[in-house]
């Protein structure tokens, strides 16, 4: 009976160990593709730049922006409510745009306090998402979003200016090791990682 027991437990054991190793290859996947995007965009150009990385996760609505390995600063923001989830993946900052005009079936709001978007839009290289500011700030810290990054105003202003086109996004719908120490999460109140279908399907197919 011990021996069954034993076995077991090392079975279990393995298990999870191997999950944990193929949720870190499915993480850094994301990573280095996120950051290959920037690099790409950069060599278009010629230039020479310090990689920043933009790092969201969704299960704890938090954005990070990463400068090499560097942490440069966190910020709270709203993701996409349950209707409407936030895209998870490895995107490119595609465009930026200062007091933006908000188009929604058929509905123009210009720039000012009543516009959704806020005072900056960050747009992703997936179309119609992107980071943007707020004119419902009390959502922030919440699934509240049409997909969109919802960040406060004063910080989407604050961000914008430490980013460029071309600078790499990374969106996690998953916890992970990875994020709980960019965040600072306690690992051991928080859920351990887990991979998705599509993670486990993107490194097979890999």
């Amino acid at each position: 009976m011990r021996a069954i027991q034993t076995e077991s437990r090392i079975a279990a054991l393995a298990a999870m160990l191997f999950i944990a190793t193929i949720s870190a290859l499915a993480e850094e996947k994301l990573k280095s593709d996120a950051v290959a995007k920037s690099d790409a965009a950069a060599n278009k150009k010629g230039e020479i730049v310090q990689v920043r990385t933009i790092i969201i996760s969704i299960q704890d609505r938090k954005l990070a922006l990463l400068e090499g390995d560097k942490t440069v600063k966190i910020w709270d923001i709203a993701v996409g409510a349950e209707s409407t989830p936030s895209p998870s993946g490895s995107y490119t900052i595609a465009n930026r745009m200062s007091k933006p005009t908000y188009y929604h079936s058929g509905k123009v709001i210009q720039p000012g306090p009543s516009n959704p978007l806020g005072s900056r839009w960050l747009g992703l290289s997936i179309k119609h998402f992107g980071i943007h500011g707020t004119n419902a700030p009390k959502s922030i810290g919440k699934n509240a979003s049409h997909g969109c990054i919802r960040m406060r105003n004063r910080d989407v202003e604050e961000l914008f200016e430490l980013v460029k086109a071309g600078d790499a996004v990374a969106i996690y719908n998953e916890r992970t090791l990875y994020l709980a120490q960019i965040f600072q999460i306690d690992v051991q109140s928080a859920s351990l990682p887990v991979l998705s279908a599509s993670a486990a399907a993107s490194i097979s197919n890999n």
